[in-house]
C-alpha cells in the first residue's frame, strides 16, 4: 500500500493559510475536506492529526469568484508561494486551451510541498450536473476554477473560524457525499495505489462519510436530520424529494461489497481515522448504525 499523504494538524495548517491569504479575502474562502472535518472534530489539544496532501478553497460567491481566485493567487505567488506542477495538467493553458482541459490552480506554500491548496467555487446555479470550470487567466497562463454539483450542499451555511475563514460543516460534507455517491461510480483518482489498482472515487467519498460519522458522537447523528432536510429543500427545491429517497443507495452498496469497503478503509485510515486505530469491522458498525438511526428516516422524509 502506499500512503497517499502526510500527517498534519488542521489547525496548524489553517493558521498558516490565512495568514498568508490577504485578509480582505477571508470572507470569501471556505475550506471543505479533510481539513475542515478535521478542524470541527479535533480539538486543538488532541494528539490526533489528518493525513492530507490538498487543502480544498471553495471561493464564494460565485459571482466574485474569478477575482476573487485572481487576487488570491497572485498574492500568495508574490509571497513565494508556489503552483504544483506535477500531473497531467501541471503546466498553465493558453487562449485556446478548452475550458474542460485547464489545470486547477494549485499553490503550495515557500519551502514546504507536503500539502498544496486547491481553488475551487460553488456551482453556477442548481441546474448544474457536472463539472464546471470558470476560466481564470493569471501572468503566466490560463487556469480553470472547477464547480460540482453538489458543492453548495458542502458549503451550506459554513462556520466561521479564529482564523477568518470559514470552514465547511462535517454533516454538511456528509450530505454531499451521499447524494454525489447514489452508487458505487468506476470513476478513479489518479496517483492513488491500493493493492496495485487506483481507488474508486465514490469510495474515497463515502470513506469519509464514514470517518465523519466515525468522530462524530452518535449523539448528534439524530441532529442531521432535520438540518439535511432543511439544506435540500433550500439547495434543491426542484429535486430534494429525488435526492433524498435514495441517498443511503450509495453507502449500502459500500458495505455489501467487500472490495469497496476495504478501499473506504484503507482511505479512512490514510485521511481524517489515520491516528484512530479503528478496525475494518468497527467501522462497517459505524455505517451500518449510521443507516439505521439517521439515513433510512432522512429518506422517510422524501415519501
Amino acid at each position: 500500500m502506499t500512503i497517499l499523504s502526510s500527517f498534519v494538524s488542521p489547525r496548524k495548517v489553517l493558521r498558516e493559510v490565512s495568514k498568508e491569504i490577504p485578509a480582505k479575502y477571508h470572507n470569501k474562502i471556505i475550506i471543505v475536506g479533510s481539513l475542515a472535518a478535521g478542524y470541527h472534530l479535533m480539538s486543538e489539544m488532541s494528539n490526533m492529526q489528518v493525513r492530507t496532501k490538498d487543502i480544498d478553497c471553495v471561493l464564494s460567491p460565485h459571482t466574485s469568484a474569478v477575482v476573487t481566485g485572481q487576487g488570491i493567487t497572485e498574492g500568495l505567488l508574490a509571497a513565494d508561494w508556489k503552483h504544483r506542477t506535477e500531473g497531467e495538467y501541471g503546466k498553465p493553458g493558453t487562449a485556446d486551451t478548452p475550458d474542460d482541459e485547464l489545470p486547477v490552480i494549485r499553490l503550495h506554500p515557500p519551502d514546504n510541498d507536503t500539502w498544496f491548496l486547491e481553488l475551487l467555487t460553488e456551482p453556477t446555479s442548481t441546474k448544474q450536473k457536472a463539472r464546471e470550470f470558470e476560466r481564470i487567466r493569471l501572468s503566466n497562463g490560463d487556469y480553470g476554477l472547477p464547480s460540482f454539483r453538489f458543492t453548495r450542499i458542502s458549503v451550506f451555511e459554513a462556520a466561521g473560524t479564529e482564523f477568518g475563514i470559514r470552514c465547511a460543516k462535517p454533516e454538511m460534507m456528509v450530505l454531499a457525499n451521499l447524494f454525489e455517491n447514489q452508487s458505487i461510480k468506476p470513476d478513479l483518482i489518479k496517483g492513488s495505489e491500493f493493492h496495485g489498482h487506483q481507488l474508486k472515487r465514490s469510495n474515497k467519498d463515502l470513506g469519509r462519510v464514514l470517518s465523519i460519522a466515525r468522530l462524530t458522537s452518535t449523539n448528534d447523528w439524530e441532529k442531521w436530520i432535520d438540518y439535511w432536510e432543511y439544506a435540500s429543500k433550500t439547495c434543491f427545491p426542484d429535486e430534494w424529494r429525488n435526492l433524498v429517497k435514495s441517498s443511503g443507495s450509495g453507502l449500502r452498496e459500500l458495505l455489501n461489497s467487500e472490495t469497496d469497503f476495504q478501499e473506504a478503509y484503507y482511505s479512512c485510515i490514510n485521511s481524517l481515522l489515520g491516528s484512530s486505530g479503528v478496525t475494518p469491522d468497527e467501522l462497517k458498525i459505524t455505517g451500518e448504525r449510521l443507516l439505521t438511526f439517521t439515513i433510512e428516516p432522512f429518506e422517510a422524509l422524501a415519501e
